[in-house]
């Protein structure tokens, strides 16, 4: 019965090929458990770190290796068809090198974390280690992927030309994921800001929650988010709010009406000198406050004040302006609102017309 042919093979060949595959799955499976049971907990013991980064990156491509091999060795010693064995030889080649690029491709991005993020907790810069592992990743994949091509016999130079039109055509469709790509490697560059950063970009403010290769995510206060394609912020004007040290400055106009006499206006400016000691958050004896306009329906103070870099700049904000009204309305100043006074000179007359009286 062994011996009987199934697709130019013997049963018993088949059931070889086929019991290599599962010893090499049952190879991979025991070295899993060994190195889940024994080795990683040995390696977190140590106290030498660089093991950790690496032993994690080397160990999934080497099981995949493991699999590779009982494969190739299974396939190998059957018989197949004329250009069969050519293609499985390719492929075998591309998986292989695949393989190489995802144990370096893991070994970076182990590294990188390392190095970025548990070598300098204290250091800011590690918040952008997701937009420097992408870039590096996408880096890592097109090098593998030109290499695993190459080694299938791919002429890579001749591939370029031929889609040299093609290129043009598809460089001209992908121009703005160029430019965000340009503007991502601008970002990491010049770093204006970091992961968790308070920014305004032009018209848009909030906390920078991520930057990828296309595009920069900011969450308003509002907790929407919002996606700025990188070529954009990149040419943009940006103010780094969390980089404010240690006072946010904050300027309020405050109009009161003409009735408003001078010595209530000074009682107004005193008032607002007073609001540091009566609102916490704002930074005490440096607020500046003067009478800075006569607009067109108000007299306007402008009141300058700094809140601290710990309290909330919404909270004190609103409770500033709160002390604001509660105190003016004690007081009896009144804010102006837009108006207007419309003066009539009328020519004198024997009579007084009330053109809401029908004449008789």
């Amino acid at each position: 019965m062994l011996e009987k042919e199934f697709l130019g093979n013997t049963l018993q060949n088949w059931g070889i090929s086929i019991l290599i595959v599962v010893g090499a799955y049952i190879i991979t499976k025991l070295i899993s458990w060994i190195s889940k049971k024994y080795i990683k907990p040995f390696i977190r013991k140590t106290q030498n770190k660089l093991d950790n980064v690496i032993y994690n990156p080397i160990e999934s491509p080497l099981l995949f290796a493991i699999m590779l091999i009982g494969l190739r060795i299974a396939i190998h010693r059957l018989v197949y068809p004329s250009g069969f064995l050519n293609a499985i030889d390719g492929a075998y080649k591309i998986l292989i090198i695949l393989n190489i690029t995802w144990f370096f491709a893991k070994l970076i991005s182990s590294l990188l974390e390392h190095y970025l993020i548990l070598k300098q907790d204290n250091n800011q810069q590690h918040k952008m280690y997701p937009v420097v592992n992408r870039t590096l990743m996408v880096i890592v994949w097109m090098l593998g992927g030109i290499m695993a091509l190459s080694n299938v016999g791919v002429n890579i130079g001749a591939l370029l030309g031929t889609l040299g039109i093609g290129g043009i055509a598809f460089a001209l469709a992908a121009q703005d994921t160029v430019k965000n790509i340009f503007g991502a490697f601008t970002i990491l560059t010049d770093k204006p800001f970091n992961l968790g950063d308070i920014v305004k970009i032009d018209a848009f403010e909030g906390t920078i929650v991520d930057v990828g290769i296309r595009s920069t995510k900011l969450q308003d206060y509002d907790r929407r988010i919002i996606t700025i394609p990188n070529y954009k912020v990149s040419d943009a004007s940006i103010i780094n709010i969390s980089s404010e040290n240690p006072f946010r400055r904050v300027v309020t106009k405050i109009g009161l009406t003409y009735s408003t006499t001078a010595g209530k206006m000074n009682e107004a400016m005193d008032i607002l000198k007073s609001i540091p000691t009566k609102v916490s958050g704002v930074k005490p004896n440096d607020v500046i406050v003067f009478f800075s306009d006569f607009a067109d329906s108000a007299m306007v103070i402008t009141f300058i004040y700094f809140i601290e870099k710990s309290a909330g700049i919404q909270p004190v904000m609103s409770d500033v302006n709160m002390e604001i009204l509660r105190s003016f309305n004690e007081a009896g100043l009144d804010f102006a609102f837009p108006s207007r006074t419309l003066y009539i000179n009328s020519e004198s007359s024997d009579k007084q017309i009330n053109p809401f009286t029908p004449e008789k």
